[in-house]
């Protein structure tokens, strides 16, 4: 029934849209995407296998969203109401973070850090598919670190760098980038939480706002509000002028590599002037998100947007460095605006392909709205298959 009323919302759009929205919600245009894919993968380094096309790597199982455990998978607003105001979501977070310790001791993922001019920022893989960060100043030896939701494996890299934490930046209230504070803050008695007081961060001691500004040592980093995910959700801009180099968002729960978060405390309107705001950074800036969701994310992009040559390449990369385990942050901005469909709803392309038509006001605000949300629910149907 619902590939049928998917069908007739195109009509007009083309049948090949059709097509491929029936394919989203039966399976079958996934799976047979999905196996497309690998068969061209598999043609630039193996000629013998373009025949029999073999399956991804079975190393790749660990990507817990195949495994339902991710507890924001859609499972409905009782379950986020638990998960976010009761004892019960801090529970669950216990107890995800006791099996991702026992199942990935060194961590999900291979951390791949990035030194610049006196600036470290290092990517620590924690529960079993989320990010945190320490950005370091290395000649003051002061490190901040971004939603640290596993002390333990945060206060090791601190004392393996050997630096002393002097701040904690939160991007939001869900466990899975918030449990870590009250340990941490423990820990590091000057250490400052950062986070906005809309959300109820755990442990806050610092409320922040839209363009304020942290400094430690020779970091100057801003806040930026982008509602949406959750109310009072903010995204942080590491500044590169002071040390000569690119500037760095952590982008927590809005944007990631070819993807963006679930809008559960706002509307569409919401989600799209928050991706807006970060539209408006530099193509140059590094793209440090919460989660590794890039290898989804980008299966997802290629069903919307099937001929978008920049994805098919960033996708083979991608898929070269799971195989190893590695991280696939950063991005740049200026790579997410060619091939993450939630930064293209502007693209003509993709309005004529799954977008509601001009809006009658002829608001274009509005209709990329619709577009987002029709996005959204898309790629939510995409990835509980």
């Amino acid at each position: 029934m619902a590939a049928v009323v998917a069908a007739t919302a195109l009509k007009g759009r083309g049948a090949r849209n059709a097509r491929v929205l029936r394919g989203i919600l039966s399976g079958a245009t996934a799976n047979r995407a999905s196996h497309n894919r690998t068969r061209a993968l598999q043609s630039h380094s193996s000629p013998e296998c373009k025949e029999e096309p073999e399956p991804l790597s079975p190393e790749l199982e660990y990507i817990p969203r195949k495994r339902g455990k991710n507890p924001m998978k859609a499972v409905g607003l009782a379950w986020y109401s638990l998960y976010t105001r009761t004892w019960l979501g801090y529970l669950f977070y216990r107890q995800q973070l006791r099996r991702a310790r026992n199942r990935y001791p060194k961590g999900h993922s291979k951390a791949q850090p990035r030194l610049f001019n006196g600036v470290k920022v290092l990517p620590i893989p924690v529960l079993s598919d989320n990010y945190s960060y320490l950005i370091i100043d290395t000649q003051a030896r002061l490190a901040v670190a971004v939603d640290p939701s596993d002390p333990r494996a945060v206060q090791a890299s601190i004392e393996k760098e050997g630096v002393t934490l002097v701040a904690i930046l939160c991007t939001h209230k869900h466990w899975d980038h918030s449990g870590g504070n009250r340990d941490l803050s423990r820990r590091h008695r000057d250490c400052r939480v950062y986070g906005s007081p809309q959300d109820g961060i755990p442990y806050l001691t610092h409320p922040l706002c839209h363009q304020d500004v942290v400094s430690v040592g020779r970091l100057q980093i801003r806040a930026l509000a982008t509602p949406g995910h959750t109310q009072g959700h903010l995204v942080y801009l590491l500044d590169g002028e002071p040390y000569k180099g690119p500037s760095c968002l952590f982008s927590g729960d809005l944007l990631f590599l070819s993807g963006c978060g679930r809008t559960f405390e706002g509307t569409a309107e919401t989600m799209l002037s928050s991706l807006d705001t970060v539209l408006g950074l530099g193509d140059d800036t590094l793209l440090w998100p919460g989660h590794e969701y890039a290898e989804e994310n980008l299966g997802f992009a290629g069903v919307v947007e099937p001929e978008n040559l920049a994805r098919e390449r960033k996708m083979q990369w991608v898929q070269r460095q799971r195989m190893e385990r590695k991280s696939t942050c950063p991005s740049t901005l200026g790579e997410e605006r060619s091939y993450n469909p939630f930064l293209r709803t502007h693209c003509l392309a993709l309005q004529e392909a799954l977008g509601p038509g001009p809006d009658p006001t002829g608001d274009d605000g509005c209709s990329r709205a619709q577009l987002l949300e029709e996005l959204r629910r898309l790629k939510d149907m995409h990835k509980s298959k």
